[in-house]
């Protein structure tokens, strides 16, 4: 099949032109297919395309969406898929498609059949089906054994839902073959059949290849037809070299025009999260030598996504022939102008992908970039303001303090930022000690990097008192001095540290710690792991059924997976309720949720996290005379609109993040963004 590379002006891998099946792809940098959750009924209606549309206007050359589009009943919508299975999408694909070609980008979708990844008690409320009745550990499904009138009418089901891209004007697609129907047939793990599916790679490849038959079918010789495959499932799984095998299969009677592909399982919390997606806790690209291997055996283009966050190993790969298309998709979450800042000459100005897995918990907001997920509300380039030179002050250098000011300075302003301590960064300094979270710090670099850029007058050391802000004679006043530890009223609180003075080394951690965690969020988990990673003997109490109760899967299994193997007892529902001393130890009262009965656990030391409370005096001092009162509109916030003009003359003074309530760093970070857009 071939691939024909054209050459461009510059000499920059990334931006040197791709054909495949008569279609040019502009560049080597694209997006791939997920679930963004941001469907309309499961269409993607303005929403969902303007989320692809800013990839698009950043450069781009394909961005790929509907990750696991349904095609057939009885593969129901579990995380907010499309639904491929009705010609009712056709509309939505031919506006999505006008609207990314526009930018010059290519447009495909993803169908596939869940198989038994579905869910026999959502929608329809019909079985799952599966090539043997092997239960699927995530989704907790039993599905029954697929006879031959279900594999007929899950093939004519692809064709119709590769129809209906061909006529919504799309570019191309692929099939998900990876944990989903196809690769259950594919997989040793879950075909036992002993028919003409099931046994050899023959065998187990020809599911497939009728479907790809008859999708090709149903779309013509000049549609492009993908597929997304497993490399390597790991113990008693798909072998790379059945994978290789399987490929060649599909090579050899022309059913797929590229391959995107991928390692590891996705049926378990912890295979989906450190293999199938993997996230901080795991290197940058951590496949591209297994990818590598399969494409120097196979002639036919290769995608691939899997952390390739940043732009040196993106341009590695395209260069050193690693890949034909490089995926950075949770990057461009981050920053949709990857691309156009290449070009610029800026990459150093990328907001960088952190693989803090944000995006998937909370999909799709990126844990630094708030206009990402709310492309109809916010604008993700911050435009020159109509009345520019205004006098800005922030104080606190923290996120929301950080944001702030960038955001007002990139609409034109003049911005001087107050930080009391010697570095910026707030809470994010203490957060980005423990182990795999470290990369944390990038949202503060970054940050860093445009303050000094945009010229923001940044003066560390300053503790600001009323008399200094209003020295300089402001327009607009941000308080963003963030929160301290939450004060106690239990009996012998004070014999009790945070997670603060552990992380920050104002307080030495003692050999054995009980960690009570009444929050559920990073702080206490983070502690436990970072003293039981030293070899500190740690029992972490939690008030929730689990710890880390208040964190998306995505951090909360690396977590449970990284305490269970440092040896931490967890005790659930066990909330601290007393502290007194004996001897040179200390006794920690607990009180279990739910039956209210007490347990005693002597220990060395008590690190307590509870929160913060918010650290404004500097706010009420100014909030009288300030023009707004210090009131932030609720309405107008809501509405995503700017702040009412106040009535008085003066400045307008606003709180943001913890300074206001304790919340989390996308939280504080948004709050800066939709207030400080509007100046």
């Amino acid at each position: 099949m071939g691939v024909r590379e054209h050459q461009t002006k510059t000499k920059d891998p990334l931006l040197q032109p791709l054909t495949i099946r008569g279609l040019t792809l502009k560049n080597r940098v694209m997006s791939t297919s997920h679930a963004s959750g941001m469907d309309d009924e499961n269409m993607p209606d303005l929403r969902y395309q303007r989320y692809h549309e800013e990839k698009a206007k950043g450069g781009l050359a394909l961005t790929m969406f509907g990750g696991s589009s349904n095609i057939a009943p009885d593969s129901p919508s579990v995380f907010r898929q499309l639904n491929a299975g009705t010609d009712a999408i056709i509309p939505y694909f031919q506006a999505f498609s006008e609207r990314i070609h526009q930018h010059g980008a290519a447009l495909m979708c993803q169908i596939t059949h869940m198989g038994r990844r579905g869910d026999a008690q959502a929608a329809d409320w019909l079985p799952t089906i599966a090539p043997s009745a092997v239960r699927e550990d995530l989704h907790r499904n039993f599905p029954r054994e697929m006879d031959q009138y279900d594999i007929d009418r899950v093939i004519r089901a692809f064709g119709q839902a590769a129809r209906r891209c061909n006529e919504g004007g799309l570019d191309g697609l692929e099939t998900l073959a990876g944990g989903h129907l196809i690769g259950q047939f594919f997989s040793p793990r879950t075909n036992m059949r002993s028919d003409g599916f099931g046994g050899s790679i023959e065998n187990r490849t020809r599911f497939a290849l009728m479907v790809h038959e008859e999708i090709r079918r149903q779309v013509g010789d000049d549609f492009v037809i993908g597929i997304r495959l497993t490399l390597d499932e790991g113990p008693s799984g798909l072998r790379f070299d059945e994978a290789m095998q399987i490929a060649e299969i599909l090579k050899r009677e022309g059913a797929v025009d590229f391959f995107n592909c991928m390692v590891g399982r996705m049926d378990t919390e912890i295979t989906l999260v450190e293999e199938n997606m993997p996230g901080m806790s795991r290197p940058l690209a951590p496949y591209l030598e297994t990818v590598g291997a399969f494409r120097r055996e196979i002639d036919v283009p290769v995608f691939h996504a899997a952390r390739v966050t940043d732009v040196a190993n993106a341009r590695h790969a395209i260069r050193e022939g690693v890949l034909d298309m490089v995926a950075m998709t949770r990057a461009h979450i981050a920053d949709p102008q990857i691309v156009n800042k290449i070009m610029r000459g800026e990459e150093d100005r990328i907001r960088p992908c952190i693989g803090a897995s944000h995006c998937i918990h909370k999909k799709i907001h990126c844990i630094h970039n708030p206009a990402s997920g709310r492309e109809t509300l916010l604008p993700m380039v911050v435009s020159a303001s109509a009345t520019p030179g205004k006098k800005v002050i922030v104080v606190g250098g923290g996120p929301a303090g950080m944001e702030a000011a960038r955001v007002a300075a990139e609409r034109g302003h003049k911005v001087v930022l107050f930080e009391a301590t010697p570095r910026l960064g707030g809470q994010i300094q203490l957060a980005a000690k423990t182990t795999w979270r470290r990369d944390l710090i990038q949202i503060v670099d970054w940050r860093e990097g445009e303050l000094d850029k945009l010229g923001v007058d940044v003066r560390c050391n300053v503790y600001a008192e009323a008399a200094d802000i209003l020295a300089e004679n402001p327009d607009h006043v941000f308080v963003a001095t963030g929160g301290l530890p939450a004060d106690q009223s239990l009996p012998g609180a004070n014999l009790a540290v945070s997670s603060w003075d552990i992380l920050s080394g104002d307080v030495r951690a003692e050999q054995e710690v009980l960690v009570c965690d009444h929050t559920g969020r990073h702080e206490p988990v983070a502690t436990a792991d970072l003293l039981s990673a030293k070899g500190h003997r740690v029992t972490l109490a939690t008030i929730d059924a689990h710890s880390a109760a208040e964190m998306g899967y995505p951090d909360r299994i690396i977590f449970h997976k990284r305490l269970a193997a440092q040896g931490v007892t967890t005790l659930a529902y066990m909330k601290l309720s007393a502290v007194r001393k004996d001897g040179n130890h200390l006794v920690a009262t607990l009180t279990h949720e739910l039956t209210r009965q007490t347990q005693e656990i002597i220990t060395d030391q008590v690190v307590l996290e509870t929160g913060t409370d918010p650290l404004a005096e500097v706010f009420f001092e100014l909030y009288e005379v300030a023009a707004n009162k210090g009131i932030s509109d609720v309405d107008a916030m809501a509405n995503w609109a700017a702040q009412p003009k106040p009535p008085n003359q003066g400045y307008t003074l606003h709180r943001l993040g913890d300074a206001v309530t304790s919340r989390s760093i996308h939280a504080a970070l948004l709050e800066a963004y939709r207030l400080a857009v509007h100046l």
